[in-house]
């Protein structure tokens, strides 16, 4: 097995490649090792290896983010827990686990009488912008709309990202503005 690694734009994050299907649908975003424990195999043997702090996989990558030592000391634990857990076959997620797609949509607030417009703000970010985000180890959600605000929630190397601001100000909120005009800023929840 050959796994692949990509920088991103965030320094403390790192995208793995195995070459095979991480996640079939949706995204799971891990941000300690309990929820890691409770959620996916895969993820708590992952922070088992001191200094990593987040663990977030999409269809055919996991990124990792750390917080201490340099990529060149974590680097190898890491390849080989991935590399280890694909050989056994063992599953990415824990069996009954909640899928985050979900859990996200069930967190979503807007009024019902923008319905159109999240319909529309919703399909620019799954055609234009997610895999744009994936690209760099990343996802963005949508997570609500108010007085022409867009709330979204940025994971894996997007998340705690130095250009993420850059990303949601200069790229997204341009995108949603001209093809949206009812919206005016884009903001990041978590």
């Amino acid at each position: 097995m050959f796994i692949q690694t990509e920088a991103t734009p965030n320094p403390a994050t790192l995208k793995f490649l195995p070459g095979r299907e991480v996640l079939t649908d949706g995204t799971a975003d891990f941000r300690d090792a309990e929820s890691a424990a409770a959620g996916s195999p895969l993820a708590a043997r992952l922070f088992e290896i001191p200094g990593v702090t987040g663990v977030f996989f999409g269809y055919d990558f996991i990124t990792v983010t750390k917080d201490g030592p340099e990529w060149q000391h974590l680097k190898p634990a890491i390849l080989g827990s991935i590399m280890e857990h694909f050989m056994t076959g063992a599953p990415v997620m824990a069996t009954g686990g909640q899928k985050q797609a979900e859990v996200d949509e069930a967190g979503e607030f807007y009024d019902k009488a923008d319905e159109e417009i999240v319909l529309t703000i919703k399909e620019l970010l799954d055609t234009r912008v997610r895999p744009a985000v994936a690209q760099d180890g990343g996802d963005i959600t949508f997570r609500g709309y108010e007085n022409g605000t867009v709330f979204l929630n940025m994971k894996g190397a997007c998340a705690g990202c130095p250009s993420s601001t850059a990303t949601l100000k200069h790229g997204i909120q341009n995108l949603l503005r001209h093809f949206v005009p009812e919206v005016q800023q884009v903001e990041q929840v978590s």
